[in-house]
């Protein structure tokens, strides 16, 4: 399992922005799941929607990314290196993602040539798909 320290030591993101709580299983370069713990204290609560809160779908995206780029990073060669976006390809919003909720994100790496690949990615809550996507992402 990693931490909050750990992770920072593989992906460049730094609070407010660090979108994962800890990360439960990875291997290098090919699959990562970690897991974010919704509460009501998140700053885009107070604007998305304050009579209803609802995580923002794109904020989801991103924390599937982030995800992934500790798989991808954690690799030796990645070491010091940003895992960039390329592509969001067949997103689908299924489920609201809300205060107290835990969102479990995983991400596979499907392929990857040279420093361009693509992870399949999946957030669920309570084991019902929340969101899911193929990221395309760039080392560099």
């Amino acid at each position: 399992m990693l931490g909050i320290k750990e992770i920072e030591a593989i992906i460049p993101h730094r609070h407010p922005f660090l979108l994962i709580d800890y990360i439960e299983d990875y291997d290098p370069g090919v699959r990562a799941v970690g897991y974010k713990c919704v509460t009501f204290r998140e700053e885009f609560f107070r604007g998305h929607f304050p009579q209803e809160p609802v995580m923002p779908g794109v904020l989801i995206i991103e924390a599937l990314a982030q995800v992934g780029a500790v798989a991808i990073l954690s690799v030796e060669e990645n070491k010091g290196k940003v895992a960039y976006f390329g592509g969001i390809d067949k997103a689908k919003f299924r489920k609201k993602v809300v205060p107290g909720d835990k969102l479990r994100l995983g991400c596979e790496i499907i392929r990857q040539k040279g420093p361009v690949g693509i992870g399949k990615a999946v957030a669920t809550v309570d084991g019902k798909v929340a969101v899911s996507a193929e990221l395309t992402f760039m080392v560099g």
